[in-house]
């Protein structure tokens, strides 16, 4: 609860922390500065992957809406006749060996949630391990891949990396502006000018950073697969156990919902008892993989797609095709 309390204020542009906030933060954004330093001048070992890699991440906490635009990633680079994989984290997964291949199928306790939700989404290889050049490694030797995603990993500095993708919540931006414990941040803001695109999931864009809209028409019945209009829905539960919670909520009723909504921490590991509501319930597509073991026909998942502006998926393959053709010369 103090954690939860602590992150809101964060992200409010006007708080200005503690003293007792703010002495951690400035040791914590030097010791960051120090240890991308150390990557960049050889003294730590950086792993380089013989094919492109794209990392796409964020320089916050509290979830900017990455992995949809993974999926996006994946599926315009297939649709350009490429043939990407992914490695991740695997945040929350419990395996005891990695790395961890992920399937459609695949136990999210064991893989983490986010990678299951892109292997069903997408059905490209993905592979997992806390150590992300690991799975690299893991993902190369398995499959024909020409081009790797990395969902997260922009601090992850051992994995060299062709281009980065940042994305920030439109509406939440970078808080306060402060590093953790004090603010939101990971990495000081100035970290964005050396990326290679920001995307506003959300909006507003400022200039410089590309829109990404996540739209929602349907949800799909987690027992039967039906699926049905939002439209069709009266009133209903909403469960969302995201990085931001409100964000699920919000998108729910701009589309005329009414809904008693319940917020559980991310990666939540859910109960069939937490969800025995008395009526339907609709949640994400991410809270859904955890779920179908014990689903009921009352329960629902609401699959987003992403939209990116037609610029930035032309900007993206002339870069990537410029990679490549280095490569090979």
């Amino acid at each position: 609860m103090v954690k939860q309390r602590l992150l809101q204020n964060a992200y409010r542009a006007d708080w200005r922390p503690p003293l007792a906030l703010r002495l951690p933060a400035h040791l914590f954004r030097r010791l960051v500065a120090l240890r991308r330093q150390a990557y960049a001048r050889g003294l730590l070992p950086v792993y380089r992957a013989p094919l492109p890699v794209i990392v796409v991440g964020n320089i916050t906490v509290g979830g900017t809406g990455k992995t949809p635009l993974v999926i996006w990633l994946t599926q315009t680079l297939r649709g350009a006749g490429l043939r990407p994989g992914v490695v991740s984290r695997g945040y929350g997964g419990q395996a005891r060996q990695w790395p961890q291949a992920v399937e459609a199928h695949s136990d999210p306790a064991l893989v983490g949630d986010e990678p299951v939700l892109i292997a069903r989404r997408t059905t490209c290889p993905v592979m997992v391990a806390p150590d992300r050049c690991a799975a690299i490694r893991a993902l190369l030797a398995r499959h024909d891949v020409d081009v790797i995603i990395s969902d997260d990993g922009l601090q992850h500095y051992a994995m060299a990396r062709d281009l980065e993708i940042a994305v920030i919540d439109g509406q939440r931006r970078l808080g306060n502006g402060w590093c953790l414990p004090a603010g939101p941040l990971r990495e000081p803001a100035t970290r964005l000018a050396s990326v290679d695109w920001v995307v506003n999931n959300g909006g507003p864009a400022k200039p410089g950073e590309y829109l990404m809209r996540l739209e929602m028409t349907q949800a799909v019945n987690l027992r039967s697969g039906q699926r049905r209009p939002l439209a069709d829905f009266g009133p209903v539960h909403a469960v969302a156990g995201i990085g931001h919670p409100q964000r699920f909520f919000a998108q729910l009723r701009q589309q005329g919902l009414r809904l008693t909504p319940h917020p559980f921490a991310d990666h939540h590991r859910y109960t069939a008892q937490e969800l025995a509501f008395d009526g339907e319930v609709l949640m994400t597509e991410k809270d859904a993989v955890k779920c179908r073991h014990f689903a009921h026909e009352g329960l629902w998942y609401v699959p987003v797609q992403a939209r990116l502006e037609p610029e930035f998926k032309t900007a993206l393959l002339a870069r990537l095709d410029a990679l490549r053709n280095t490569r090979k010369t």
